[in-house]
């Protein structure tokens, strides 16, 4: 039985399904009287017919029911209605940790927080007399506020019919489509089995300790990524469970607690009496080991009284001690020289509340290994850099680094510069102190920095690259723009050992890759060098010889001969899935100058939602499903919208919502990134900016779907439509014009003929008319810092601030009397005006914090207002659940050997 969306079980409303079990469909609703969100399980008809069938299910709610823990999924309801029993249940928002393992190992921090909250939950369960029975990772839901055990309903049940005796069932699988997946690959068997204690193999009789041993193999599998026993068949693997024991965890994660592999080890000991007698034992022994891991050995305060003789005989046998083992580690090294460096992966998690924000800058990696350097969402739209020690301490927020993005370090790694406020600026790591500006950077794209004190950096999303001291100074160019071959901007240097040459990527218009990498140098009559092969990233250059970068989502080594600057031979792969903005073409990897590796493995999510408001914040309804959502434009009359979707490659097209219908229909369907759409006064065209022909040209179709896209305007330099003039004859874009950065331009209307509105050495991006066509609001960084400002339109005298310590994206309401813009903290402001021959506004005053993707720099809307300002749609971030960790590598060129 499959329900329809719509349908309703007694005050519940089916919304979409969510999986399906062995006993159960599950599917997410609405509770209609309490407005919130459930998970509902249906007995399937065919079930419901046979009494043993549905005994179990009676038995499943009443086991459910009877547990009451912060990581137990709680039971709310049971209902029968037309045949049809349910289960109404706590829906679970996150991931299963079984998805989460496809990453990669968790950090030992997150196995042993996770670890503590799973026994904790079954030592509740334990003892009120149930047995979980089928503790596995599908089972173990990641969610913001820890984990939710699921699946509880097998308590004491066994499906003799069905099953061999021993085997369970899943009874309550709310599982998502990557849970579906078939249960075996080459060379391993998936499921159950591989978490079954040996006397539920043997057909015996389970207890609490059976779950305990369950739990050891989770949680050998959460430290390693690796399985704990395997086999090629189902006997072979049966086999493995009853007689064999895993490899240690310290030899598959060296980095890992010792203690932690005699937790796991006795977890697993093949006879109950063995193992850990209850999870409240366990829970104790992971806490112990939580708060030991984190301390630092040191060498104990001599004692009151103790002669100081003894101290110094102390040292000294500690010294000949560490002497002999450096002496039998260099035989050691002497003797296994010729082996291949092993291959060392670990794992560290960002800190709670916070996510990476991919479109800043990657996971930085300092220069000497030892300092990792994150630039952090924080919530609100806030960002900022924080630091952590490879040490094992916490990470900490760097002060003075609000806004951050694209940081990179100084040679010594003492020092970290990074773009925010219009300026590149540094900030010394070690003592602290405010972040100094060093040049100005309107809208920064990285930088480089070398022995010598030379920074090289991308100031702007247009144009070309720049030298300055690090200590400030005047900035020149260093790079040299080919305006002929379609080169928008080059950006993301990084240099050479030499400190001389430095890698660089620029974006160009035109068919293929839009990033090509090249060679520059310090010497400007030497010409740049085109890197022979294609990345999607940025490339990097790594020790001993390497050029790391991204192509087809997978992280690649190219050899490279420093001297020559050419590359040798064939690249290799690295690593799997590492994350890119496609919006920037910024990897998030990076390398230390003894080869240390970070990257952050997945596919760069970026999900957002689109959510309706009021104006005070408060959410209404959520159109759709989340996605990556870019540009949310309202038609004039209120009835649609238009925004752009990026799918899994990158690539983004315009879609339109029928607010009324809640339906949503496909608008473009070009290969290529279509994005930016802007409604015709009279709703009947859309105008978007389409890069199938260029570096982004100006497109317009009807909005009904039909008939071509018509080209409207085209010219060598990206732009971004911003918005159509109420009377129709003029079309507001922002381009990037090599010398004086972005620029406000109209486009006269029908004769397409463009003009320039704004043009200073400073960006004007996101023009917006005003109802009567008389004023122009638009954000603009001449302070430093981008503001909204007022000026008259066409042409007039004049020009009004109405932001005050940032802002972006105005909105005009359409009776003329508010300006919505958004703050630098992330709140949405309304500024009261008054139109007419002058301009006049009020105070700026706040509405709400509005979590909206804020894409880097100024110039994208994400969000829209109807007509009378009360009600917002927002293109609201999707915070990362059980978000992959950073990945650290040692020892990663040992795979060119492979």
């Amino acid at each position: 039985m499959t329900l329809a969306a719509g349908t309703r079980l007694g005050p519940y409303e089916i919304i979409a399904p969510v999986g399906a079990g062995g006993m159960g469909e599950v599917y997410r609703a609405r509770d209609t009287r309490l407005d919130r969100t459930v998970a509902i399980k249906v007995l399937p008809s065919h079930l419901s017919e046979n009494a043993d069938h549905k005994r179990r299910f009676e038995r499943e709610a009443k086991a459910i029911s009877s547990l009451s823990h912060p990581h137990i999924c709680a039971l709310h309801d049971v209902g029968h209605q037309d045949g049809t029993d349910y289960l109404v249940m706590e829906y679970v928002e996150g991931e299963t940790l079984s998805e989460r393992l496809v990453k990669g190992p968790l950090s030992t921090e997150q196995v042993l927080r996770c670890g503590i909250e799973i026994t904790d939950a079954l030592d509740k369960a334990h003892r009120q007399g149930i047995v979980h029975r089928d503790l596995k990772p599908a089972n173990v839901m990641l969610t913001r506020s820890g984990v939710k055990l699921l699946d509880f309903g097998l308590a004491k049940i066994r499906e003799l019919d069905e099953t061999p005796a021993g085997v369970s069932v899943s009874l309550l699988a709310t599982r998502t489509s990557a849970d579906r997946s078939p249960l075996t690959e080459k060379g391993t068997i998936l499921g159950t089995f591989q978490y079954m204690a040996p006397e539920q193999l043997e057909g015996k009789d389970a207890d609490a300790r059976s779950d305990i041993f369950a739990f050891g193999a989770v949680l050998y599998e959460m430290a390693t990524g690796e399985k704990a026993f395997r086999g090629k068949t189902q006997a072979s693997l049966i086999g493995a469970i009853l007689h064999t024991e895993p490899p240690p965890i310290s030899s598959v994660q060296p980095f890992a607690p010792a203690a932690l592999d005699r937790v796991v080890k006795t977890c697993l000991a093949k006879d109950p009496e063995d193992r850990w007698q209850t999870a409240h034992d366990v829970k104790l022994q992971l806490r112990a080991l939580a708060e030991t891991s984190s301390q630092v050995s040191v060498m104990p305060a001599p004692a009151p009284g103790r002669p100081r003789w003894r101290e110094r005989l102390l040292w000294i046998t500690n010294a000949v001690t560490l002497a002999a083992v450096i002496v039998a580690g260099l035989a050691l090294y002497r003797a296994t020289r010729s082996e291949p460096p092993r291959v060392v992966v670990s794992s560290i998690d960002v800190p709670e509340k916070t996510a990476i924000a991919f479109d800043s800058g990657a996971p930085l990696i300092s220069p000497d290994g030892r300092k990792l350097a994150l630039v952090l969402s924080t919530g609100g739209g806030r960002t900022s850099i924080w630091l952590r020690s490879l040490d094992g301490s916490a990470a900490r927020e760097v002060p003075g680094t609000d806004g951050a993005v694209y940081p990179f370090w100084s040679p010594d790694s003492r020092h970290l510069a990074f773009f925010a406020d219009g300026k590149l600026r540094k900030v010394n790591v070690e003592s602290g102190g405010p972040a100094d500006p060093v040049a100005d950077a309107p809208l920064g794209r990285g930088g480089t920095w070398n022995r010598e004190g030379d920074i090289v950096f991308a100031p702007d999303t247009g144009g070309t690259l720049l030298r300055v001291s690090s200590s400030g100074g005047a900035a020149t160019p260093v790079t040299t723009q080919d305006e002929k071959t379609g080169q928008i901007s080059h950006r993301y240097p990084s240099f050479l050992p030499d400190g001389r040459h430095f890698i660089y990527e620029v974006q160009v218009g035109g068919g293929g890759s839009q990033y090509k990498h090249f060679v520059g140098s310090l010497d400007p009559k030497k010409a740049a060098l085109r890197l022979p092969f294609e990345s999607e990233s940025n490339v990097v250059y790594s020790p001993p010889g390497y050029l790391l970068f991204v192509q087809q989502g997978n992280l690649r080594a190219q050899p490279f001969d420093v001297r020559r600057l050419r590359p040798i031979g064939e690249s290799f792969a690295v690593a799997d899935l590492v994350q890119v903005s496609s919006i920037v073409g910024f990897g998030s990897f990076s390398v230390s100058d003894d080869g240390l590796l970070a990257y952050v493995g997945g596919a760069a999510a970026r999900l957002s939602r689109l959510v309706w408001t009021d104006r005070a914040g408060k959410e209404i309804e959520t159109l759709g499903q989340p996605a990556i959502h870019w540009d949310p434009r309202l038609s004039h009359d209120g009835r649609r919208l238009a925004v752009a979707i990026e799918d899994s490659r990158g690539n983004s097209d315009i879609w339109i919502y029928d607010l009324a219908r809640k339906i949503s229909t496909r608008f473009t369907f070009d290969p290529d990134a279509d994005l930016a759409p802007v409604w015709s006064p009279d709703d009947g065209r859309i105008v978007f900016t389409g890069y199938r022909r260029g570096p982004g040209d100006l497109f317009q179709k009807l909005s009904a779907g039909s008939g071509a896209d018509d080209l409207l305007f085209a010219s060598p330099y990206r732009k971004i439509a911003t918005d159509w003039s109420p009377d129709g004859r003029w079309l507001a874009f922002h381009t990037n014009q090599p010398k004086t950065s972005w620029n406000t331009l109209v486009l006269g209307l029908p004769d397409r003929r463009p003009s320039v509105y704004l043009a200073t050495p400073f960006p004007e991006l996101a023009s917006a008319f005003s109802p009567d066509a008389r004023w122009v609001a638009y954000v603009s960084a001449e302070s430093g810092v981008g503001e909204i400002y007022v000026q008259p339109f066409p042409r007039g005298a004049g020009k009004w601030q109405i932001s005050s310590g940032g802002g972006a994206m105005p909105v005009w309401r359409r009776d003329g009397k508010e300006i919505f813009f958004l703050a630098s903290d992330g709140k949405l402001m309304a500024v009261r005006v008054k139109l007419g021959d002058t301009f006049e506004a009020e105070s700026p005053v706040s509405l709400f914090s509005a979590s909206v993707r804020n894409f880097v720099g100024l110039s994208r809307r994400q969000f829209d207002v109807t007509a009378d300002g009360q009600r917002f749609i927002l293109n609201a971030a999707v915070e990362e659940q059980g978000a992959a960790p950073i990945t650290l590598v040692q020892n990663w060129t040992a795979k060119a050997r492979r």
